[in-house]
């Protein structure tokens, strides 16, 4: 039976967030808000919370996880940028967006594209997120919690609770987060490329 947390949207209670942290090290799954929706997240290191994740949403091998980090000093353990890709990230985030870029050896490989070995990067404009990640000391290993054949994103953490209460390890109730996942930005090669139009204004990229 999961938990269920209601977490201050602007002031989370760090007791909570310390908590919540505790559940992701010891090899839990959390449901968390962000700014674009709510989401499934746990410790990038740990293969069977992954795989728990991966059943939860029928996920194959071929799926992009995103690593969110709760500021840009994380960037470079986890993600090879070039100045002009910094200069790209830092100008949208926080912010509603995902940057697909080349992993660095930190990134287990089944957290991999199989064949690209690139990664999503994310920082979310979200408090309740930034101090998750901030408390956790690295990125929270993440996917939108997008249950199979939806088209939107679970919104109400009480439904949530109620769905996947035997599936995942806690809920974080941190209200209406949106409904819209990121928008997926491409920065492996010179110009940036808009994978996905989602609730980023993807119109900056052109």
């Amino acid at each position: 039976m999961s938990q269920l947390f209601q977490i201050h949207p602007v002031n989370p209670q760090s007791r909570l967030i310390q908590q919540a942290v505790d559940i992701i090290r010891s090899g839990g799954v959390i449901v968390y808000p962000t700014d674009s929706a709510y989401a499934l997240g746990c410790h990038l290191g740990d293969k069977k919370a992954v795989d728990r994740i991966k059943r939860i949403r029928q996920l194959d091998d071929k799926h992009n996880f995103t690593l969110v980090c709760g500021d840009l000093s994380e960037l470079s353990t986890y993600a090879k940028v070039d100045n002009q890709a910094f200069r790209a990230i830092k100008a949208h985030t926080p912010g509603q967006y995902t940057f697909i870029l080349n992993a660095t050896s930190e990134v287990p490989r089944r957290l991999l594209h199989p064949k690209r070995r690139t990664i999503g990067i994310r920082i979310p404009d979200n408090p309740i997120a930034l101090a998750l990640a901030d408390a956790l000391g690295e990125p929270i290993m993440s996917t939108t919690l997008l249950m199979p054949g939806d088209d939107m994103p679970l919104t109400d953490p009480y439904e949530i609770r109620d769905l996947l209460q035997h599936e995942v390890d806690l809920v974080i109730d941190g209200g209406f987060c949106g409904m819209e996942a990121t928008t997926v930005v491409s920065l492996l090669n010179e110009l940036p490329e808009v994978i996905r139009q989602g609730a980023g204004d993807s119109s900056v990229f052109d």
